[in-house]
């Protein structure tokens, strides 16, 4: 029965992974209960307090690398290369604000300006340098 339960909180938790939540400890979780719930149809003894032990233990042993993963997966470098790195401002950044939209390669994209004390005017032509999820990193043209 303990180990139905534990696969059982394995895809809650993975379900909630799914619906969006972005929690660095949930996907270390998701594996220890399945760890767990694999132990505990081998060797079903453990006690209540050891289960809980085992599953904290597991997920601490997985969070650092899968962090890591998680961390790299979230920000990719763009390659450079002929007119893709090139974008156009079409949301003015305020001197001091980091964010603001460019138009990059047809399309609109939040973007964060990587020198936020220099002020990038609507129809800037800046080099993007990056993406850090879903946005661009980008630099003003030096003139």
């Amino acid at each position: 029965m303990a180990a139905l339960t534990w696969f059982l909180l394995a895809l809650i938790l993975l379900g909630v992974s799914w619906l969006g939540v972005d929690f660095d400890g949930l996907l270390p979780a998701v594996l220890a209960a399945l760890g767990l719930s694999l132990l505990l149809a081998a060797v079903p003894a453990l006690g209540p307090l050891a289960q809980l032990g085992v599953f904290a233990g597991l997920t601490l042993a997985l969070l650092p690398s899968l962090q890591g993963w998680s961390r790299q997966r979230r920000t990719r470098a763009i390659p450079p290369g002929g007119s893709s790195d090139r974008a156009s401002v079409i949301s003015g950044f305020s001197p001091g604000e980091e964010a603001g939209r460019v138009r990059w390669q047809g399309q609109s994209w939040a973007a964060i300006n990587l020198e936020p004390e220099r002020q990038l005017q609507l129809g800037e032509g800046v080099q993007v340098m990056g993406r850090e999820g879903n946005r661009l990193q980008v630099l003003g043209d030096r003139v």
